[in-house]
């Protein structure tokens, strides 16, 4: 029996360990949100898909080996190229057919730290898992800072970089006119999410991408998570108000000394448990990542305090 945690972090590593999983039966599901704009379903992040007269720009692209497949449900949307590839961050299932995709000419965009993690050996710390570095026609070829703009098919469609959210190369993409958001892994849907601590993620980070993804959303915003069913602004603040629940619960345990027996013994996640912690990550491992992050939060560098000069 393989281990839940090695389970997540095979979902995580590089294409060359994913070869161990079998992909055979997974069948890519197409879901339409406007006209012109879809999400593909399969393993791994849910991809969002503009098609149109100037091409097909996919929003992350799953693994390498469901690639053909992926091409295959593109093509039953639209006769034109591929020509766009813009990544969330750096993950294996959401990167994972950069390669095969940037060799046949689509044009690869991410935010510059997930130029950098992929081109690098990772480790996973969570997870004691090594990511090797990707090949060079994965890697993304447009980087940028703070956001970047892409006008195709009618559609204005912006990706936001958020701060260390999922982890430090997060991006939220706003298709304007079609009043779609994809937030990749700053948002899962129907479960308990994984923050990658080791690649500067945070749930402080988390909190604040759904923040930033309200302030754009409106109450008839369609909203495609990272994993999870297509959603709404209500279910978004349904998880920011989980996220800081829990971690507002386990926080004091862990200031108070308590060891992660007791913090799991004392169930501080036990009003979600039921519904979120059956699904990819158990109730156990989500409050290890809460105890990890509030530790790693305490261990911070505060920021020094200035004193306002003296009244004369």
């Amino acid at each position: 029996m393989i281990r839940r945690t090695t389970v997540l972090a095979l979902a995580l590593a590089s294409t060359t360990v994913l070869a161990q999983q079998d992909f055979s039966k997974v069948e890519i599901k197409s879901e339409k949100l406007s006209e012109g704009l879809h999400v593909l379903m399969g393993a791994g992040g849910n991809i969002g898909v503009s098609a149109g007269p100037d091409g097909v720009l996919l929003i992350d692209d799953q693994y390498a080996p469901l690639t053909p497949r992926i091409r295959a449900a593109v093509a039953l949307l639209s006769d034109k190229p591929i020509k766009f590839v813009l990544n969330t961050h750096w993950h294996g299932d959401h990167v994972g057919g950069n390669q095969s995709l940037g060799e046949n000419g689509a044009l690869i965009v991410a935010h510059e730290n997930v130029r950098k993690r992929m081109s690098t050996e990772q480790f996973i710390e969570k997870f004691k898992q090594k990511v090797a570095p990707s090949p060079a026609t994965a890697l993304p070829v447009v980087t940028f800072t703070d956001s970047v703009t892409l006008n195709l098919n009618g559609e204005e469609i912006v990706g936001v970089h958020v701060p260390p959210a999922h982890t430090d190369g997060d991006t939220i993409v706003h298709f304007k006119k079609a009043n779609v958001l994809h937030m990749g892994d700053t948002f899962f849907n129907g479960g308990y999410p994984f923050i990658d601590l080791s690649s500067g993620g945070s749930v402080d980070g988390v909190i604040a991408a759904a923040d930033k993804a309200m302030a754009l959303a409106n109450d008839t915003t369609k909203i495609i998570p990272g994993h999870g069913a297509v959603a709404g602004k209500e279910e978004l603040k349904k998880y920011r108000a989980m996220l800081v629940a829990c971690r507002d619960a386990v926080a004091p345990l862990v200031k108070a000394g308590k060891s992660l027996k007791e913090i799991l013994d004392a169930k501080p996640t036990a009003a979600y448990d039921e519904t979120l912690g059956k699904g990819f990550i158990k109730s156990e491992d989500w409050v290890g990542l809460l105890v990890d992050d509030a530790k790693a939060r305490a261990a911070a560098p505060k920021p020094p305090v200035v004193k306002s000069a003296p009244k004369k």
